[in-house]
């Protein structure tokens, strides 16, 4: 039968090199790549730098063409910016200013990084601590083993015919559905890469791949961990047959184990003989995330340059036989995505505790705007809190996800060992009501 057009294009790119920008959206941008920005010329947009500025913003002490002040500062935290007609004397204090902050910038960025931690904090420990559940970002070849893995679960029907007790026992349904799985990815990879298929399947039978089964299956889960919001339910389909091909009688007959342990930067680091790295005071400076808010271009500049300064000089002292320069940067930038996730997601909770501690007092019983209080009924409340208690609600909670946010990556890793351990798996429990089942681990 004829293979669609489209369908035939769709394949071949599964396992192409070309990447789109949609497959590595979760992908921190390098930081090894230099950034270089020309400055302004006196009088010019700091921004375009080719039309006469017009405006001058007093908060972000530079000026602009009209359109760059427009398109800028049309919404977020920059419409709220003040700013006034520019001027020859606004030009000559704001390159003053900037020409000494660039100076004091360009000092420090030339300047050998150090860090300024405590001497009593183990720094080594901590970020080995840490290495242990932060997963290794995805190399390329990767994705495009993801994206098979993607494709081929979207179309199994995996979780439909195991609980289909028509014809046979689970034990056999469950390998069944599995070496079907298996043959799909099989089938993808040789036809999008034939001679790599032939090298893989040749005369050759799914025990005797285990390795390349393991590390697809491999790749899924740690791509779920970095990215949440991924995979929804694709990741679903994907426990539930690694979980069920841990049972001892599926697993005799399967031939082969499906789950291998989660790639981290700790266990990378440990086979190739590099923990050293991670007892470096200047890990903290080559995995920090630059945060522009309130800083200005050089500044910004200057904190990229220590960064990418602080992960060549790491990477070159801890190079061996055994681990690349490239691997260590790899490292660290997987590093460096964990501290972003915790940007992201932390963060905000800390912020939220600081405002509300800042802003309410929980003594406070007068009845005004600024009350917590909440009364069953109204606006859909399911409780009935005074000020106080729910300021305490409000804190405990916001305090618990910030704990919870912090180690969410060893909560994830933690929660897959439990998942797919042989010693424990999940049963099928009747709730007690009416046609209502739900899985017990």
């Amino acid at each position: 039968m004829p293979i669609d057009a489209d369908k035939k294009h769709q394949l071949e790119d599964i396992l192409s090199d070309n990447v789109s920008i949609m497959d590595t959206e979760d992908a921190e941008q390098d930081p090894s790549i230099h950034i270089s920005e020309e400055e302004a010329k006196e009088g010019f947009c700091v921004e375009c730098k080719d039309q006469e500025a017009v405006a001058f913003c007093i908060n972000c002490n530079e000026a602009f063409c009209e359109v760059c002040h427009g398109m800028i500062h049309r919404t977020g935290k920059r419409a709220a910016h003040k700013s006034k007609e520019y001027s020859t004397q606004a030009s000559e204090t704001a390159e003053e200013n900037r020409g000494e902050r660039a100076e004091s910038t360009e000092e420090h960025a030339e300047a050998k990084p150090q860090s300024t931690v405590p001497l009593d904090i183990n720094i080594g420990e901590i970020m080995e601590n840490r290495a242990k559940y932060i997963p290794l970002r995805l190399q390329m070849e990767e994705r495009k083993y993801l994206r098979l893995l993607e494709a081929a679960l979207n179309v199994t029907e995996y979780t439909d015919k195991i609980d289909d007790a028509s014809n046979m026992g689970k034990a056999k349904r469950v390998v069944n559905q599995i070496k079907e799985l298996c043959a799909i990815l099989t089938g993808v990879v040789l036809s999008c890469d034939y001679k790599r298929g032939q090298e893989l399947f040749a005369d050759r039978s799914f025990e005797d791949n285990e390795e390349f089964f393991q590390t697809i299956f491999e790749i899924g889960r740690r791509y779920k961990i970095m990215n949440p919001e991924k995979m929804r339910s694709a990741y679903g389909k994907l426990m539930y047959l690694l979980s069920d091909s841990m049972i001892p009688e599926v697993k005799d007959m399967l031939g082969f184990d499906c789950v291998v342990p989660i790639k981290t930067v700790y266990s990378f680091l440990k086979e190739k003989n590099g923990l050293k790295v991670l007892h470096e005071d200047i890990v903290l400076l080559a995995t920090k995330e630059i945060i522009p808010d309130g800083k200005t271009r050089p500044q910004i500049q200057a904190e990229i340059k220590r960064k990418e300064k602080s992960i060549e000089i790491l990477s070159r002292k801890y190079q061996s036989k055994y681990l690349s320069a490239d691997e260590i940067r790899h490292c660290l930038y997987s590093i460096g995505d964990n501290n972003a996730y915790l940007r992201s997601n932390r963060d905000p909770c800390e912020k939220m505790i600081f405002y509300l501690e800042k802003f309410f007092n929980p003594k406070d019983k007068s009845d005004n705007d600024y009350s917590l209080s909440i009364a069953y009924g109204n606006q859909g409340h399911r409780l009935s809190h005074d000020h106080e208690t729910q300021y305490i609600y409000v804190n405990q909670t916001l305090k618990l996800w910030r704990e919870i946010l912090n180690d969410m990556f060893k909560l994830w890793t933690l929660a897959d060992q439990d998942i797919l351990s042989p010693s424990n798996p999940y049963r099928l429990s009747h709730t007690g009501a009416k046609e209502s089942w739900h899985l017990d681990w």
